[in-house]
């Protein structure tokens, strides 16, 4: 079994998501939209593999706006179809926030900047703690979802849905796959002044994430456990 992960950015590596999926028997692949030379300016071209050569797609997170066609529409527009067609097939999907709100697009739903942004470890209220736990969870975005027709919400925060179901496919709003070196790397690349922004401290978020890698892996191993059981053998 194969699982493709799409790396929208340099600084996105696939984490303890990866891991587990190995566990259960699966061959990682990995794939990079926008190389680390164009993170300044990534409406570069893409085209996506064939969706025959993998049993599972894990489209992970961004820093730019899955509604904004203006931005980065050379590839965005194209991955939307994409997960269109893996997801009406019956291929499974597992969507980590920008990769979530991908299938929301692609399923008739539809991604618009939210109220606020929601950045960092936060607890959710779910109603299917046997797919997705309360958390906490590592959030960082400023968008948010409407739910597809034919979704089925499964999640939520006060702010933004954070989980829905449709056919063989998850969607998730936070970040199971973030360590504390991946976070690293999103303050490096600019995720300090957004952090600034909002009123925290990136080096206390930092030492948190840091403190929470063991407890956040075992969550997400559980989490992977819980998808492959009663979303992908459905």
């Amino acid at each position: 079994m194969k699982a493709l992960f799409i790396q929208h950015d340099h600084v996105s590596p696939p984490g303890p998501v990866a891991e587990r999926l190995q566990h259960h028997g699966y061959d990682i692949v990995e794939t990079l939209v926008v190389p680390e030379t164009n993170f300044r300016d990534p409406n570069v071209a893409f085209e996506f593999p064939p969706l025959d050569d993998y049993d599972l797609i894990i489209p992970l997170g961004a820093p730019w706006g899955a509604w904004d066609d203006a931005c980065i529409g050379n590839w965005l527009i194209p991955e939307v179809d994409w997960i269109r067609e893996a997801v009406t097939s019956g291929k499974p999907v597992l969507g980590i926030c920008f990769g979530g709100q991908l299938v929301a697009r692609a399923m008739g739903g539809s991604v618009a900047p939210g109220p606020m942004h929601e950045i960092g470890w936060t607890y959710i209220w779910s109603d299917r703690p046997d797919i997705v736990g309360n958390g906490p969870w590592f959030q960082f975005h400023y968008d948010r979802w409407m739910v597809p027709p034919g979704a089925v919400e499964i999640a939520r925060s006060p702010i933004a849905s954070q989980a829905f179901i449709i056919n063989r496919t998850l969607a998730l709003q936070f970040h199971p796959e973030l360590t504390s070196d991946a976070l690293d790397s999103w303050l490096v690349w600019g995720g300090d002044d957004e952090v600034e922004k909002v009123g925290q401290d990136p080096a206390v978020l930092l030492a948190q994430t840091k403190a929470e890698d063991a407890a956040a892996q075992q969550r997400t191993f559980d989490l992977i456990d819980n998808f492959i059981e009663k979303v992908v053998k459905t």
